[in-house]
């Protein structure tokens, strides 16, 4: 995990290149796919030593796109622990061909199994 040297925390760059497969697995097979329209927002530094847990739910589903709303939660501090949110961001999955063009997305696997 890359940090910055100056704060000991997680570098944004690095959250934001974990986070998208992390949050949403099923729509990135799913859509074998193209991330674009990713709008992530920091709410707080990551720490080393921080325990993160990822959370994403498919909020759309359209023809050739699926939208997913991500969360990241750190559990810090173990004497007196506490859990903040860290990260948020709503990121869009298109689905790609082997033409490198936009395809329909297959359907999705019941959500509530």
């Amino acid at each position: 995990m890359p940090t910055s040297t100056a704060t000991s925390s997680a570098a944004g760059s690095w959250r934001r290149s974990i986070s998208p497969e992390a949050c949403s697995p099923r729509a990135t097979r799913a859509a074998a796919s193209h991330r674009r329209g990713q709008l992530v927002s920091f709410k707080q530094p990551v720490f080393i030593g921080d325990v993160l847990s990822f959370y994403g739910e498919i909020v759309r589903v359209g023809n050739t796109s699926i939208t997913v709303n991500a969360e990241v939660y750190a559990q810090r501090n173990p004497s007196d622990l506490e859990t903040v949110k860290v990260t948020e961001a709503t990121l869009t999955y298109v689905a790609m061909g082997p033409d490198r063009k936009p395809r329909p997305v297959p359907p999705l696997p019941d959500r509530k199994g």
